[in-house]
């Protein structure tokens, strides 16, 4: 175990001791509430404010396991501010980060660094059955977005 381990396990049971932006936006907001896996019981429902094409808060609620909290705790502080193609950009470079999303031709390098903290779940790629838990919050963010651009 080096130290950058240490750091990351450190950062992932902060964020899920502590999980940063928990409740329910009330006023204009899209959702989203199918976020389920079935393999460990993951439940999460998100919730995006959107002003033009910017996402000022999100909330979160549910329950699941220390990956599945801390990485939905991780990726609502890195998406406050952003534009809506910032946030896909950002979840398809996670999912690359984590060995999901295929890219076509030659696999780009993934930079760690760009990642501040959400590098923190890179380690997931060592559990394959817990990427499941580390993209769930990722995918039904996207649900609340496509939600939104839909209606």
């Amino acid at each position: 175990m080096n130290d950058l381990d240490d750091l990351y396990r450190e950062i992932i049971l902060d964020h899920y001791k502590n999980p940063r932006n928990q409740g329910i936006l009330e006023g204009p907001a899209v959702h989203a509430e199918e976020g389920f896996n079935p393999l460990c019981g993951d439940e999460v429902k998100i919730y995006v404010k959107i002003e033009g094409d910017i996402v000022t808060d999100i909330k979160i609620t549910g329950q699941g396991c220390s990956i599945s909290r801390s990485s939905a705790s991780l990726m609502s502080q890195a998406i406050k501010g952003c534009s809506i193609e910032e946030v896909k950009a950002l979840v398809s470079r996670f999912k690359r980060m984590i060995a999901v999303e295929e890219v076509q031709g030659e696999p780009e390098p993934v930079d760690l660094r760009e990642f501040g903290e959400l590098a923190a779940l890179q380690g997931v790629v060592k559990f394959p059955v817990r990427i499941k838990c580390a993209t769930l919050p990722w995918n039904t963010l996207m649900l609340a977005l496509d939600g939104a651009q839909a209606g």
